[in-house]
């Protein structure tokens, strides 16, 4: 045995005498993760979160998070000699004058943009195979906060370089804020400590951006985890499994390093991003100036619906009270404050509302095929196609120039289609799924054929057979000793959980390999 590996084995020692995590890490080591690629795109979220907190900290040493105005003398020639914000300087410093700076900047803008990408996604898969019921509520409150926080955090991030954009994007979020009934204009003035623009802002939100929603995020994606790894994935139907095991491969080695080459490919991809696809020029879009506003210019994907939202609204006001010395709601309240405060509202309560309707307090730990269940995917389809009407409707301008049509063309027609569409999306995929539940054979694989060719030259048709699962299904020792408990316990002299223990301990290093099966319990 070489000196490294004694070295390695008394560390080993000391933090087990100390800490006892022999234990704790043998039962990680096993544990089984179900092997479907859907599951992976919860890790891609967390991959590209882990990139953002590494960039992040990269451009903090360099960024300068103030409002003061200062005459640009940089690199970059057609701005100098111009009036600009510290915090615009600074980040056309990173871009141009810092190694590898403005690669940094896109990679970490990209990251961004996959992150909250990858939670929409990981939730519509959650959604749309309800995995979302019993025992799994609070992990669907926990991924719905997370992109809440997300989406935030994003706008405050893009917010920064305090350009022409950007600052459009902070006085339309001051404009909401002053929307507010009766508390509005308190709030905005307690956000940006004065009227806008101000002076503040830009630090408060430099603040807030590298502080306290990571660190919540970050938080909240530790909870996320704890309970996943407490209650186990769910699982797709197939052999084997039931509604009381898990069947997959084990923690170590498979998954971990599955999980490891992920990781790479993910940062590969946005690392080359990052590097060829160009984002956020802000040298072109210039300083912020309050009365200045650029054309055919639209927020980061993830901001497309509210922007959307807000163009395709018409120009209602609402007052309530006297008719002198009412109070009245401007017309952003609507779609600004409400639909998003309706969205993620349905979005939490989700669960819950859908129990009311089907009656159903059992746990679920298999998860359901979307056709199986026409209601549930036909209004998920109709309320994403909602979405993606309002996504598009950011884009009015630049769609009315592209058609060589009035503008108010486009957004009558985007308006009509924004009730039109998901109505139709809905009965249409309704219908589909109905159809589809008539068939016995739905889903099941099809029959391969082979063309052979005979001795004289002909050809022929020949079916090969199915294998539905050739992996053979192994039971681990925490299944074989739950099946003796249950059976009688003729196999567990101890208690439950006493028996159990004893099993998996001392059988784990002879474990076979291929898929495996563990209970729940």
């Amino acid at each position: 045995m070489s000196t490294l590996e004694e070295r390695a084995i008394d560390a080993a020692d000391f933090a087990d005498e100390r800490l006892g995590v022999a234990k704790f890490a043998r039962n990680s080591f096993n544990k089984i993760f179900p092997d479907h690629w859907s599951f992976m795109l919860g890790e891609i979220a967390m991959y590209s979160f882990v990139i953002l907190l590494f960039t992040g900290v990269f451009l903090t040493l360099f960024y300068v998070p103030s409002s003061h105005m200062i005459t640009y003398h940089g690199s970059y020639a057609p701005l100098r000699g111009q009036k600009v914000s510290e915090a615009y300087a600074s980040t056309l410093n990173i871009s141009f004058n810092v190694r590898a700076g403005l690669v940094m900047r896109q990679i970490h803008h990209w990251a961004a943009d996959v992150f909250i990408a990858a939670i929409v996604v990981h939730l519509l898969r959650i959604f749309f195979t309800g995995s979302y019921r019993k025992p799994r509520e609070l992990n669907w409150i926990i991924g719905s906060s997370l992109l809440i926080l997300a989406i935030v955090n994003g706008f405050i991030g893009y917010s920064l370089p305090d350009d022409l954009i950007s600052g459009t994007g902070i006085r339309i979020a001051f404009s909401i804020i002053l929307s507010i009934p009766v508390i509005g204009s308190y709030l905005a003035f307690f956000v940006f400590g004065s009227n806008f623009p101000g002076t503040t802002i830009i630090p408060r939100f430099f603040i807030i951006h590298v502080l306290i929603l990571p660190a919540i995020i970050a938080g909240l994606i530790g909870a996320h985890l704890a309970i996943m790894w407490h209650q186990k994935h769910t699982q797709y139907p197939g052999k084997g499994r039931t509604n009381r095991n898990v069947v997959g491969i084990p923690f170590w080695p498979a998954y971990a390093l599955q999980a490891g080459g992920f990781f790479f490919i993910t940062s590969a991809v946005i690392a080359a991003l990052g590097g060829f696809v160009q984002i956020n020029p802000i040298w072109l879009y210039g300083p912020y100036i309050p009365f200045k506003v650029s054309y055919a210019v639209q927020p980061d994907w993830y901001m497309g619906w509210l922007d959307g939202a807000l163009r395709l609204m018409p120009s209602w006001e609402a007052v309530f009270g006297p008719t002198y010395g009412g109070h009245m709601i401007p017309n952003v309240f609507f779609p600004a404050v409400l639909l998003p405060g309706v969205t993620f509202g349905l979005l939490f309560a989700w669960p819950w509302i859908e129990r009311r309707f089907t009656k159903d307090h059992s746990e679920h730990n298999i998860c359901d095929r979307p056709r199986e269940h026409p209601v549930r995917t036909s209004v998920g389809v109709g309320i994403l196609m909602f979405y993606i009407v309002l996504f598009l409707a950011s884009a009015t301008d630049v769609l009315a120039n592209t058609f060589e049509t009035s503008l108010n063309l486009v957004l009558w027609t985007l308006r009509i289609m924004l009730f039109v569409l998901p109505l139709v999306a809905g009965v249409v995929t309704y219908l589909l799924l109905r159809e589809m539940a008539q068939i016995p054979s739905i889903g099941e694989p099809k029959i391969p054929v082979e063309i052979r060719r005979g001795i004289d030259g002909s050809f022929a048709f020949a079916e090969l057979s199915v294998h539905e699962n050739s992996e053979e299904l192994h039971e681990l020792p925490e299944e074989v000793a739950y099946r003796a408990l249950v059976s009688g316990g003729s196999h567990a002299p101890g208690g439950a959980d006493e028996s159990l223990g004893e099993v998996a301990n001392d059988s784990t290093d002879e474990s076979p390999r291929g898929v495996f099966e563990v209970p729940r319990d």
